[in-house]
Order: C-alpha cells, then sequence, then structure tokens
C-alpha cells in the first residue's frame, strides 16, 4: 500500500525518488518497508499489472532508471487496501508479548528491572520524538496530520511506560502470579512464579546491571 499510494501522488515517478522519500518518512521503522526491497516491489507490481512502466533512460554509465505511474487496476488496490486499514483493527505481534507470558520464569528482581529499563528506552524515543514534532523539518515541511501520527506514537510509548512502572510495582510487592487457589506447579510442572532459578543466588541480577535496569541484550532471542 506505501508504495502504491506514494506512486499515485507523485506520479510519473522514478524507483529512486520512491525509495528516497520513504526513507525520509522513516517507513523502514515503522511501516516494515525495507529500502532493498522497494525496486523489486515495483517490479513486482509492474507484473501485476498495478503499475505501468512509462519510460526507462540512462544517462552516462548510471544505472537505467524506469519511471512509473499507477494503472486503473492500482487504483482500485490502493483504495482497497487504504480502507481496510482505516476501517479494521489489525493486530501487530509484538515479541514482548510472548515474552512477557513467561513471566514467571523470570526472577522477580530481574522481572521488575527489565520493565524499568523498557520504560526507561520507551522514555528516550518520546523525548527524541518530542524533539522532531518540535523541529522545523516537521513544522515547515511535512503535511500536519504527520505531527498528528507522532501525536499517536506518543500516546502509545507514553501509556506503555506507565504500565511498564505499575507492572515492576506489583512484581516488587511479592503478589502471586496467580489466582487464590490456583497452584501453578499442579498444571505447569515447571512453573516457579518468579522465584530465582536453581544455582543463581537470591535476587542476584546478571553482571553489568545498575541503578536497576538491565543492560540490553546484544541479540534478541527471538532471533536465535
Amino acid at each position: 500500500m506505501m508504495i502504491l499510494g506514494l506512486v499515485r501522488w507523485m506520479q510519473p515517478v522514478h524507483g529512486y525518488d520512491v525509495r528516497r522519500e520513504l526513507l525520509s518518512w522513516g517507513a523502514d521503522k515503522w511501516a516494515n518497508v525495507q529500502p532493498g526491497s522497494i525496486y523489486h516491489a515495483l517490479r513486482k507490481l509492474t507484473e501485476e499489472g498495478l503499475l505501468r512502466a512509462v519510460a526507462t533512460e540512462q544517462v552516462g554509465a548510471r544505472p537505467a532508471r524506469t519511471t512509473y505511474e499507477v494503472t486503473p487496476k492500482g487504483d482500485e488496490e490502493f483504495e482497497t487496501l487504504l480502507r481496510a486499514q482505516w476501517w479494521q483493527l489489525h493486530e501487530v505481534p509484538d515479541p514482548f508479548a510472548s515474552a512477557f507470558s513467561f513471566l514467571p520464569a523470570m526472577p522477580r528482581e530481574e522481572a521488575a528491572a527489565a520493565l524499568r529499563n523498557r520504560a526507561n528506552l520507551l522514555r528516550a524515543g518520546v523525548e527524541s520524538m518530542r524533539a522532531s514534532l518540535d523541529s522545523d523539518w516537521v513544522r515547515n515541511s511535512r503535511p500536519v496530520h504527520v505531527t498528528w501520527m507522532f501525536e499517536l506514537w506518543l500516546a502509545r510509548a507514553e501509556a506503555e511506560m506507565a504500565w511498564c512502572g505499575r507492572i515492576a510495582e506489583r512484581i516488587d510487592s511479592g503478589v502471586s502470579y496467580l489466582p487464590a487457589g490456583l497452584t501453578g506447579a499442579g498444571v505447569w510442572p515447571g512453573w516457579t512464579d518468579g522465584a530465582p532459578q536453581r544455582g543463581a543466588a537470591d535476587g542476584a541480577l546478571p553482571p553489568g546491571t545498575a541503578d536497576g535496569a538491565l543492560p540490553p541484550a546484544e541479540k534478541s532471542n527471538n532471533q536465535r
């Protein structure tokens, strides 16, 4: 949808200009549009009849550049995709939700520290977004609705920051992870309820941890 919509706005347009514009939006970070896939996507959309290659030109030894525009079929597809996103709610996979579902496997002190560290990371992102909102680049060269999108991201981040703080406090309080009368070991033999792992010192945190925050992992466990 992003590429179709942008070609629609800029047509006739070279793939290079589409790529440059998407990168200026930071779409590789929030729309899952990778810079290296844009030219492939343009060719695929052309093969599917959603785009039309109107010209190919080459200047000197530079690579040939193709100019694209949207076909009537592409216009219909864009309108369909656009309204599907506006009128429907799409749940986005969240790797943290997968990890949080195994909260009882984490020592309580580590889990609380990790949540506070997550809040600190979110806070840094919020500060960066606020700086962008106050910049001349956003105020003077972007459509007004771009600032509204930043406001949405800010609201989400601030809500999650507050949630991290609340849950960290509940974990610190020692509240049980199970309702009264339910025993985790009876259902899940490996249930620990946040108790330290065998062989680990009570309350011990990984080396390098300071001020209640854990150092960011060098590799995501979800990629191993």
